[in-house]
């Protein structure tokens, strides 16, 4: 089992590339610096509507002790650098934390 993070933020189609390259190139290099015993992963996923861009990032931890030693004890806080603030219109002020259940094969 595992800990998934889950976390939306959303901004303008406009800003969605330079939001984008920004997780990519600054947040998420910065977060697999800290070398956090136990993060496993970043995943982003990204929906694009009509009038703005819905970003989801999916962190996998070993264990929520893994998540309170990357966030602290107020671990469901989201933490939105300033950087990324300057580009979304509005984003989660807490992430979701589910437990992974093992996967199957349900093929026959």
């Amino acid at each position: 089992m595992s800990i998934k993070r889950i976390w939306h933020g959303w901004t303008t189609p406009k800003n969605a590339n330079l939001y984008q390259d920004l997780l990519h190139h600054e947040v998420f290099p910065g977060i697999e610096s800290k070398e956090i015993d136990g993060y496993r992963s970043v995943e982003l996923l990204r929906l694009d509507h009509k009038e703005e861009v819905e970003f989801v990032t999916i962190m996998t931890f070993d264990s929520i002790e893994s998540v309170i030693d990357f966030q602290g004890k107020e671990y469901q806080k989201s933490h939105v650098p300033a950087s990324a603030q300057k580009l979304l219109t509005r984003w989660d002020k807490t992430s979701a934390h589910f437990t992974s259940i093992e996967k199957r094969n349900y093929r026959p």
